[in-house]
């Protein structure tokens, strides 16, 4: 896999002797097992794979190179590059400015752009609209453009698929940039909905089998579908994709039901015919953070700890699957740890910041860590480095490396 150029700040010490390891051991990436660092006051379980991924690594690139490349120009980002504060604070230090907040909200107006600037299209992609909008003022968005590889996978595949006559359905969340934009490029060929949880696919299914009416179906997703969608017409023909950051578990969950509803109505002998086989779309980076998420719960540590951004899916979804069982601590970085006996942490639920009691007493502790993956290892070293200081631990990095079990 191609090696990118990511800016020496973002890199770490620890984690990147961590993952070279474990990258020597398991090139194939086959076991998800977590790496244990061993201290005398805590044992550091860490997830196999978590961090900055492939599209983000390309986005954060291709950032730095306009940077560097054009220094006398002016540089703009359509919105957030990421969903990490540090990395965007960064790049707003470097000169580059938003156009738009993630939600859509619109900061400079398109009408100041020229033909000598740039625009950076984020990783999460963008809109038709917008490119072609922002294209028509003679804006360059195409040498820049950092559209993760696999949300253009997406895009692809959902127009492809509209070719067929397939209705298009998203799980995804319908505000974010990502599922805004495969939305928009869904709608160019095929009828789309956007679904976010398996609550919707069930009200979905009712509506297939005529449970539920049109007039119900338009009132449960108002806003959510494309122009001149007919329940009537539209679903009994579907492929499922998703917003490339949800829980591949739950997308599957939600083509199985789907699945079945269409076997009730159509039988299985027909299932080829009315849904298509849309496997091959899942982020592969997303479905392994969060396999080695569900392992690194399976140790059951006394405690865990997820760093990243508090507006990033791929993080929340981390969250979500280790708070089921361990009590757990999602923090942006190690300023959040406020002493060995108090963290502060964001509740995903009410969208608040808490201080929360820390650290037991009951040494040696066992810590589960891992990172969404718009977040630099180089915050996570941080957040380990604070933790071993708060608890005045003896035992030196070297020396844990030593008996490491990576």
């Amino acid at each position: 896999m191609k090696q990118f150029e990511i800016p020496a700040f973002y890199r770490s010490p620890i984690i990147s002797k961590v993952k070279a390891r474990r990258k020597l051991d398991d090139p194939r990436k086959q076991d998800f097992s977590p790496t244990r660092l061993q201290f005398s006051k805590v044992e550091f379980i860490i997830a196999r794979h978590f961090g900055f991924c492939y599209g983000v690594e390309n986005a954060i690139e291709k950032s730095y190179k306009a940077i560097q490349e054009h220094p006398e120009k002016r540089i703009f980002l359509l919105s957030q590059m990421i969903h990490n504060p540090d990395v965007n604070e960064d790049l707003l230090a470097q000169g580059i400015k938003f156009l738009q907040t993630p939600a859509g909200e619109q900061l400079i107006p398109f009408s100041e752009l020229t033909s000598n600037d740039i625009v950076i299209i984020p990783a999460f992609g963008t809109t038709v609209a917008i490119a072609e909008e922002i294209r028509a003022t003679g804006a360059n968005i195409d040498s820049y453009n950092t559209t993760c590889p696999f949300v253009e996978k997406v895009w692809n595949r959902s127009q492809k698929l509209g070719e067929t006559e397939h209705t298009i359905i998203i799980h995804g969340k319908h505000d974010h940039e990502e599922t805004r934009a495969t939305f928009s490029h869904s709608n160019q060929t095929a009828a789309s909905l956007v679904i976010k949880d398996m609550i919707e696919a069930e009200f979905l299914g009712e509506v297939m089998m005529g449970k539920k009416t049109e007039d119900e179906f338009y009132s449960y997703f108002d806003g959510k579908y494309s122009p001149g969608f007919s329940p009537a017409l539209h679903l009994n023909k579907i492929g499922v994709v998703n917003q490339t950051t949800m829980l591949a578990s739950e997308t599957q969950q939600i083509t199985d039901y789907l699945r079945g509803v269409l076997i009730q109505k159509y039988g299985e002998a027909a299932i080829k015919t009315h849904m298509a086989d849309t496997r091959d779309t899942l982020c592969y980076a997303t479905n392994d953070n969060q396999s080695s998420t569900y392992a690194l719960a399976e140790t059951a540590p006394d405690l865990a700890l997820v760093v990243g951004g508090y507006n990033s899916s791929n993080t929340t979804h981390l969250v979500e699957i280790l708070e089921k069982s361990i009590p757990t601590f999602f923090i942006k970085g190690a300023d959040e740890l406020l002493s060995n006996k108090i963290v502060r942490s964001f509740n995903i639920h009410n969208k608040t910041i808490e201080e929360r009691p820390f650290l037991p007493n009951n040494y040696p502790l066992k810590i589960a860590i891992t990172s969404g993956a718009s977040c630099p290892d180089a915050i996570v070293d941080r957040v380990m480095m604070k933790i071993l200081d708060l608890i005045k631990e003896p035992c030196t990095i070297d020396e844990a490396f030593l008996n490491a079990r990576i």
